[in-house]
C-alpha cells in the first residue's frame, strides 16, 4: 500500500452486490488510473450483503489508494446503501461510481485537475462511454482499459467543456435521463451531508425495488436539493465508461422512463427548474410514454405496473404534445430501422 495519510481530495464511492467480477474490473480501472494521485483519492466500498466472492475480492485486491469497505449485515436495498458508502467518504469531493464502471485510463488526472482548476464549482458532470459487458468479458480478467474500444459513444452529446448553473445540465441535450446515472456526477460532499435528510425514511427503508422515487434516484432528489444554486461544471470529454448488459433491474426500465423519469423533472422543478425548461423536459421524457406503457401492461408480473397510478402517473400528462405524438415516434424508429437494414443487405450484396 502505497497511500499516505492524508485527507483525500476525491472520494470514489461505490455501492455494491454481487458482482463481484464487475467489482473488480472497475477496481483495476481505477488502480490503472491512480498514476501518482494515490495520496489524493479514497475508495469507499459498501456491500449490500454479497453472497459471492466479493469481499474476497476487496480485501485481496492490491490498491493504490486507500480502500474502506464495508459490509451491511443484511440487504438495505439501494438507497441505503447509496447513504452508506458516501457516508464513509472523507473527500472534499464524491463519486458515486457503480461496481459495473470503469475509468478511463486517465480519468482520475484530469478530474483533479478539473477539480483545482475551478474551485467555486460544486458539482461536476463527467460524461461518459457506452460500452456492452459482453466485449469486456471476452478478454482475459481483469480487464485492462487499454483494450477499450478506440471508438465509443458517448452519454452526452453536447459540445463544449464550460462552468454553468446546475439546473442548467437538466437538460435532454446534456443527459436523457435528468442526472439519472450517478456516474456522471461528481459532488461536493459537504453539501450532500446537509442535505441528505430531504429524503422519505419510509421510501428508502421500502426493500421493493424502485417502488418510490427516493429508492430509485435517491442521489437525484439530494442533488437537486444541494446544487440548485450552486455553480456546475459540464465536462464533455468522458471520464467513465458505463457498461450495458449488467442490469438486474432490466425489466423495470420502462417503468422508470415512465414514471420516475417524468418524476424528477417535477423534483428540480420544485428546486428552482424555470417554468418552460420543466415543460421541455417533462415534454421530453413523454417522447416514448405508450410504448414503455403497453410493455409494462404486456408484462405487468415484472414491470412494476403496481407502481403505476392513472391520476398521478397519466392524467396529468395529457397537457404535453409527446402523450400523444410518442406512438407515432415509435412506429417511425421501427420503420427507419427496419428501411436501414434492409438497405445494408443490399449494400453487402451488391
Amino acid at each position: 500500500m502505497k497511500y499516505l495519510k492524508k485527507k483525500p481530495i476525491l472520494s470514489i464511492c461505490i455501492p455494491t452486490f454481487n458482482r463481484a467480477n464487475n467489482l473488480l474490473n472497475c477496481l483495476t480501472s481505477i488502480n490503472t488510473s491512480l498514476e501518482n494521485s494515490y495520496h489524493e483519492v479514497e475508495i469507499c466500498i459498501s456491500d449490500n450483503c454479497s453472497t459471492d466472492k466479493t469481499t474476497d475480492i476487496v480485501k485481496n485486491f492490491n490498491s493504490l489508494a486507500k480502500v474502506k469497505y464495508n459490509l451491511n449485515k443484511s440487504n438495505l436495498g439501494v438507497a441505503q446503501n447509496f447513504l452508506k458508502v458516501v457516508s464513509m467518504s472523507s473527500g472534499k469531493y464524491a463519486w458515486l461510481l457503480g461496481d459495473d464502471d470503469l475509468l478511463m485510463p486517465s480519468s482520475i488526472k484530469n478530474l483533479l485537475k478539473l477539480i483545482k482548476e475551478n474551485q467555486d464549482v460544486d458539482f461536476f458532470f463527467v460524461n461518459a462511454f457506452h460500452l456492452n459487458n459482453n466485449f469486456v468479458m471476452s478478454y482475459p480478467q481483469p480487464f485492462s482499459t487499454a483494450n477499450l474500444p478506440t471508438s465509443m459513444e458517448p452519454f452526452s452529446k453536447m459540445k463544449g467543456s464550460k462552468k454553468l448553473p446546475f439546473l442548467d445540465l437538466v437538460n435532454p441535450s446534456v443527459s436523457f435521463d435528468f442526472l439519472g446515472g450517478m456516474f456522471l456526477s461528481v459532488f461536493k460532499k459537504d453539501m450532500w451531508d446537509i442535505n441528505k435528510d430531504c429524503l422519505s425514511n419510509e421510501a428508502i427503508k421500502d426493500k421493493k425495488v424502485f417502488s418510490h422515487f427516493d429508492n430509485t434516484f435517491p442521489h437525484v432528489k439530494i442533488f437537486a436539493k444541494s446544487f440548485s444554486h450552486s455553480k456546475a461544471y459540464f465536462n464533455e470529454k468522458p471520464l467513465v465508461v458505463c457498461l450495458e448488459g449488467v442490469r438486474e433491474w432490466a425489466p423495470l426500465e420502462s417503468m422508470i422512463k415512465c414514471i420516475r423519469l417524468i418524476e424528477s423533472t417535477k423534483i428540480f422543478r420544485k428546486e428552482g427548474l424555470a417554468f418552460f425548461k420543466y415543460i421541455r423536459c417533462r415534454n421530453y421524457a413523454l417522447r416514448n410514454f405508450w410504448s414503455h406503457l403497453i410493455w409494462m401492461l404486456l408484462n405487468k408480473k415484472i414491470s412494476g405496473l403496481e407502481y403505476l397510478s392513472f391520476k398521478k402517473h397519466i392524467l396529468p400528462n395529457i397537457f404535453f404534445p409527446n402523450f400523444y405524438f410518442s406512438p407515432f415516434y415509435y412506429i417511425f424508429r421501427k420503420l427507419f430501422n427496419m428501411l436501414t437494414f434492409l438497405y445494408g443487405n443490399l449494400n453487402e450484396r451488391n
